[in-house]
């Protein structure tokens, strides 16, 4: 037996086990051990968790989305389908302009249709295209133009509907989707109105005035006279009569003999009815007059404009004044027009139109114009009206009865008074340096509405007077005329041999 070898072991045996070093190593050699054992199997815990939790999600967003999908398509929003015009009649030939819409489901049908005397004719039927599940119908709003002729679709005169329908891609209704449906009874009546003409005489002159009395066979849309490119209308309620219409009528001061001149009638289902009639236009030459433009006349005029021209016109004083003569005379124009357009029902006025007094004529209607500065031309215009001197500020009457239509600043024009006179008859009242009358008050004839000045585009203390029809110019001296006024407005009243009312 070799005990000291044995010894020797056991020695470094103890060393070992006692160094701590040694003791440390295993220790964490052990744990290391233990630890990665636990994590593997936590891990594949785990794994088995979020593979469950995953799959869960997944069913969940899947059953989400399709009860999403499944309340989109079951929306209930029935689709928008407007006639963008009343439609009360239709006649020879009427288009008529559909929209619809449906912004969550789509398009999928838009039917039209006429049903007269137990007969449905079919006038659009428009399918539109599926975009599929999600998306619905590919078209969410068209508009569409349907055009009318009720005899090339053997259609006779009387009472019809008119039926509209449209349907979206909504799964309502069975998967049949939601429907908007319009019906509207509407009148079918292919024939024009018939005119009569009551008045005889119509003696015209160029930039003139002049009276046409009419009878329609029915209500119309509207009615009156049209005189080359410019329409007038006609407006009942002078007469008792409610079918016999009054329309004055302008010349312009570029229209003379040759001018077509007809009576004119639209009725309510668009039906278009002419009537000519004799009438004579006598020619008028217009004085042709140079306004020297001087410095200090621009000088003392422009600050009045100030606020009227455009801060990126900073070229010279001549500039703002032709700026002034053109764009703004235009403007007022068509702001004149624009008031114009609408006028009293009632005829306020009688007998002859009134003058200034005491005064003197410094231009004519329709004096053509031509602006020279320092010798060189620079703009041409057209006066639409009669320039009155007197004193200075004198009182200025309304040269008949009417309601003051406005009462305010009118640029060129300056301070301005504007009278409706009624059936589409204005008088103009230009340059005052005060007014006396506000809008929509009632004035008499001869009451005094203001006073003369020289504002706007005025050189001197005076007034400016204009007579219109409807927007149009027409030349003042025929109406301050009673035998004028007599024989061509007053006369042809009587001689219709009609009760007034």
């Amino acid at each position: 037996m070799y005990r000291p070898e044995s010894q020797k072991s056991r020695n470094e045996n103890f060393v070992l086990i006692t160094n701590p070093f040694i003791v440390m190593n295993i220790f964490l050699t052990w744990l290391r051990n233990i630890l990665r054992k636990a994590f593997q199997k936590n891990l594949r815990t785990r794994r088995k968790k979020v593979r469950s939790r995953a799959v869960a999600a997944l069913i969940f967003l899947c059953a989400l989305s399709g009860a999403w999908l499944f309340q989109a398509r079951l929306e209930g929003g029935n689709p928008s389908l407007v006639i963008k015009e009343p439609i009360d009649a239709i006649g020879i030939s009427r288009n008529v302009s559909i929209s619809v819409a449906d912004e969550k489901s789509g398009l999928r049908l838009l039917e039209v249709s006429l049903l007269k005397d137990g007969k449905t004719v079919d006038l659009l039927k428009k399918r539109f295209p599926y975009a599929g599940v999600v998306k619905g119908g590919k078209v969410k709003s068209e508009s569409f133009t349907v055009l009318i002729e009720p005899e090339k679709l053997g259609i006779s005169d009387g009472k019809a509907e008119l039926r509209a329908s449209a349907v979206d891609y909504s799964w309502r209704r069975f998967f049949r989707g939601n429907r908007t449906y319009i019906q509207k009874n509407v009148q079918i009546d292919t024939r024009p109105p018939r005119i009569k003409i009551i008045s005889r005489r119509h003696a015209l002159i160029q930039g003139g005035a002049g009276l046409v009395i009419y009878r329609i066979s029915e209500p119309c849309l509207r009615s009156g006279v049209r005189v080359g490119d410019r329409f007038y209308p006609g407006h009942a309620g002078y007469f008792e009569d409610k079918r016999v219409f009054m329309s004055f009528l302008a010349m312009g001061h570029n229209q003379g003999p040759g001018t077509v001149i007809f009576a004119e009638a639209v009725d309510l289902a668009g039906n278009r009815a002419k009537a000519g009639f004799p009438y004579y236009i006598m020619r008028k030459d217009f004085k042709r007059d140079r306004i020297r433009v001087s410095d200090a006349f621009i000088n003392r005029k422009m600050p009045e404009f100030a606020t009227e021209i455009p801060d990126n016109i900073k070229t010279s004083p001549v500039d703002h004044f032709l700026f002034v003569n053109r764009n703004l005379r235009k403007a007022d124009s068509a702001r004149l027009q624009a008031l114009c357009a609408e006028s009293d029902p009632a005829v306020h006025w009688s007998g002859k139109f009134l003058r200034l007094p005491g005064s003197v004529r410094r231009a004519g209607f329709a004096d053509h114009r031509i602006y020279q500065y320092k010798g060189r031309t620079i703009d041409y215009q057209i006066h639409f009206g009669i320039d009155l001197a007197s004193v200075s500020k004198d009182g200025v009457p309304a040269a008949n009865a009417g309601r003051v239509a406005a009462a305010e600043r009118f640029g060129i024009y300056g301070k301005t008074v504007l009278i409706d006179h009624g059936h589409g008859l204005f008088s103009l009242y230009a340059h005052l340096s005060q007014t006396h009358v506000r809008k929509d008050q009632m004035v008499k004839k001869g009451d005094v509405i203001g006073l003369t000045g020289k504002t706007g585009l005025a050189a001197g203390d005076h007034l400016h007077f204009g007579m219109m029809i409807n927007g149009s110019f027409v030349n003042p001296v025929e109406w301050w005329d009673p035998m004028w006024v007599k024989k061509n407005i007053e006369k042809k009243i009587e001689r219709a041999g009609l009760p007034v009312r």
